[in-house]
């Protein structure tokens, strides 16, 4: 390709509304521009990235056994009604209707179009275990899409689904798919780490996400980690605490209600009476499907909202409002304000105490009374109804590794892919079933893997850049290398870079020829935002018979011969074919 034929249109500034690396990169670049809030276009040199990526993840997953098809990207409502999703999805599932007035919904994933799929033509045991996968477009109408492509309204990505007659042969795949993951991200020259995850809108009793580690503000989740292995997301860690004072019997002789003025913080309240925070049950009102939940935890830790939420049940949770928690109050007779909530009294309200609970004695804790607390209290003082114990706790770097007993160590992750472990969720209420070999119908045994192709494609930027632009792995660059002749109008400089470009264009090689008429200074800030793995400058040296050739990820220059250049070049391409 000749850079002057090249579509592609780099800009001077980033755009104003990008917010991480690779949004400002890839934008600034010539790979994207927006169409509409979450929704962009994939210019040429984009398209060449996301292409390579499907290759290597074709490659991957048919090595595996799994057999590609397509799937469509609308959807009826009916097959959504079947599983139960079409209500508990959320707004994120955009809804519409044809000229028929029949309802259908854009997809934002595929469990149910596959496991209708499925129940067509999985009929026996014998045709079982079997993998499907497509690469396709999905849409979730995001509440506020943000950071470019890592979280996009429209996005491209891998679904894959397993059909097995047993749990153990959903581990055996989910393992197959674990290390064809392994091999994907490693070939899209990622480093990833398998974390344990939430399952949310997916469902599923076991999941993990692979994410791309970067020190950059795109890391949208914090990964705990410990060197024996385990590696968790935030959603899901858990972890041992540090020895802590959790009996206030040295602190508090009795139980009763003292005056507490102005303590409107833990860190108020706890220097007033002087006690470490330890002693003080924190009470949080959220709002759970548009239903009141209290969260009740130790004060010094925090809770882990998505845990919350999956402990009461539901799909949808924040944190409530200042006036909903005073006609909360109301309701119940009473007027506190926020940190003076407490579960005294609060019936029909679902409770849910974080484990750390269970351990506390003779502490603090609000009544729903402004400016007074009770001291010395236990649960059992409390007269508490509907309380259950689940682990809400938002683990904190410092806490220690639930295996092995180290500190845990944090960092940010992007992530690129996940799996889940489905079992019966679609199957069983979608009527999905085999006949054994007795006979007898069974639902499916289901897992679900997959893959952000255009997320992959920001990761790899967010983990690959510098101030001067990209440093593409080569295995997913648009193009391999640049040819820059410094002087178009020089015919030794012009002659030597086409025939290198030819040569190379023969062998296989993906090069670009930048034949503009431009300064060396806009070819070479091009080449290095645009991100080539490789240049090769043809100036005045070519006179004395030589080229620079440079790597991009290290930013070492050689001086070579250009028919070196070439060699080299070629067989850098040839070990990643």
């Amino acid at each position: 390709m000749r850079m002057s034929k090249l579509f592609v249109q780099t800009l001077r500034e980033f755009p104003a509304d990008a917010e991480v690396i690779s949004h400002k990169m890839l934008a600034r670049a010539g790979y994207i521009r927006k169409l509409t809030s979450g929704v962009y276009n994939y210019l040429p040199l984009m398209w060449r990235v996301l292409k390579k990526i499907e290759n290597i993840v074709r490659e991957e997953m048919d090595a595996a056994g799994a057999q590609e098809l397509l799937m469509p990207f609308v959807q009826p409502k009916e097959l959504w009604e079947e599983s139960g999703r079409w209500d508990a999805y959320g707004k994120e599932l955009m809804r519409l209707k044809d000229r028929h007035d029949r309802v259908m919904c854009l997809g934002p994933t595929h469990e149910e179009i596959i496991t209708a799929i499925a129940r067509d033509g999985l009929k026996s045991y014998k045709q079982m275990p079997v993998n499907l996968y497509q690469i396709q477009s999905k849409f979730r109408d995001e509440v506020r899409p943000r950071y470019g492509l890592l979280r996009g309204r429209e996005f491209i990505m891998k679904d894959a689904y397993s059909f097995d007659t047993s749990e153990e042969g959903l581990d055996k795949e989910y393992q197959n798919m674990a290390r064809a993951y392994k091999r994907i991200f490693d070939r899209c020259g990622l480093d990833t780490k398998m974390v344990q995850s939430d399952s949310g809108a997916i469902g599923g009793s076991v999941s993990h996400e692979f994410m791309v580690i970067t020190d950059t503000d795109a890391g949208e989740n914090d990964v705990f980690y410990c060197e024996c292995g385990y590696a968790a997301n935030s959603n899901h860690a858990v972890s041992k605490l540090p020895a802590a004072v959790v009996d206030g019997k040295d602190y508090f002789t009795e139980t009763k209600i003292i005056d507490t003025p102005n303590t409107h913080s833990i860190e108020e309240l706890s220097k007033f009476l002087n006690i470490p925070s330890t002693l003080i049950l924190k009470s949080l009102v959220y709002i759970v499907d548009k239903k009141p939940v209290i969260a009740l935890i130790r004060a010094d830790r925090a809770v882990e909202e998505t845990k919350l939420m999956n402990a009461a049940g539901g799909n949808d949770i924040r944190i409530a409002s200042s006036a909903e928690i005073a006609e909360l109050m109301t309701e119940h007779g009473f007027d506190a304000v926020p940190g003076f909530i407490g579960p005294k009294g609060m019936k029909n309200i679902p409770i849910i105490a974080d484990e750390t609970v269970r351990e506390m004695k003779n502490f603090v804790v609000g009544i729903n009374q402004t400016d007074k607390h009770q001291v010395g209290t236990n649960l059992s003082d409390l007269g508490v109804e509907n309380l259950q114990y689940a682990d809400i706790r938002l683990v904190e770097a410092g806490d220690f590794c639930p295996e092995c007993g180290k500190p845990l160590k944090v960092t940010k992750g992007i992530e690129v892919g996940n799996i889940f472990k489905l079992g019966t969720k679609y199957s069983k209420p979608m009527n999905a079933v085999y006949l054994d070999q007795n006979g007898k119908s069974h639902p499916y045994i289901m897992g679900c893997y997959g893959i952000g192709i255009s997320r992959t494609a920001a990761a790899a930027v967010e983990a690959h850049y510098d101030e001067h632009g990209i440093k593409w792995p080569i295995s997913i660059a648009p193009y391999h290398v640049v040819i820059v002749p410094v002087n178009i109008q020089d015919k030794l400089q012009m002659e030597t870079a086409e025939k290198m470009y030819e040569e190379l264009k023969k062998a296989g090689v993906e090069v670009v020829l930048d034949d503009r008429d431009e300064r060396a200074g806009v070819k070479f800030k091009d080449a290095d935002l645009i991100g080539f793995p490789y240049r090769v400058t043809v100036g005045k040296t070519i006179t004395e018979g030589f080229v620079e050739y440079k790597t991009r990820e290290t930013g070492e220059v050689e001086t070579v011969k250009p028919e070196v250049a070439v060699e080299h070049l070629i067989e850098i391409v040839k070990k990643i074919k």
